[in-house]
């Protein structure tokens, strides 16, 4: 996944050209597909048809958000479809070829949720005994689907929302 790379030593300028130009290429590339589903009259890759015009706003805000990288909320009550939904926004996107993780947050002891998610380093607590990469390093590149997060302890709900709004993941 390397775009680039900089030689030492490191120019402050060099790096802040680099960095607008590596965003300026996955702004396109997203739009990119999401035109080219525009354009070829495509609609997203939803697995079922429906007439429903419900539905028909579904795959609407299906196409639109799968050619973002923004994060995304899905609500709604246990079994109307989120994980469906989730799935279908990551066929949509340029993430497609890559790996989609699904975490059931409810099935998962509060006691070992945070290193499933996060990681763990070699020695942080008994029985680690290596380094444990964690689901979220698992998705890079791909998408992760969070199910059931409001089973989640409120002080790993806080270290969710870093990990969201900083995209930095420490273990």
């Amino acid at each position: 996944g390397a775009h680039d790379y900089l030689m030492k030593p490191v120019r402050f300028e060099d790096l802040l050209h680099r960095l607008d130009r590596i965003a300026d290429i996955t702004r396109l590339r997203q739009q990119n597909t999401y035109l080219r589903n525009v354009i070829e009259g495509e609609e997203p890759k939803f697995g079922v048809e429906s007439v429903s015009p419900v539905m028909r706003q579904v795959k609407e805000l299906v196409a639109k958000v799968s050619g973002t990288e923004s994060t995304v909320l899905i609500t709604g009550e246990s079994g109307t479809g989120k994980s469906f939904i989730a799935r279908a926004i990551h066929k949509n996107s340029a993430r497609a070829e890559n790996i989609f993780v699904s975490v059931n947050c409810g099935a998962i002891p509060e006691n070992l949720l945070e290193s499933e998610l996060f990681g763990h380093l070699k020695g942080s607590f008994t029985g680690a005994d290596r380094n444990k990469k964690g689901l979220f390093r698992e998705a890079d590149g791909g998408t992760i689907f969070l199910d059931e997060i409001f089973e989640m302890p409120l002080s790993l709900q806080v270290k969710l929302l870093h990990v969201i709004e900083e995209k930095e993941i420490r273990p």
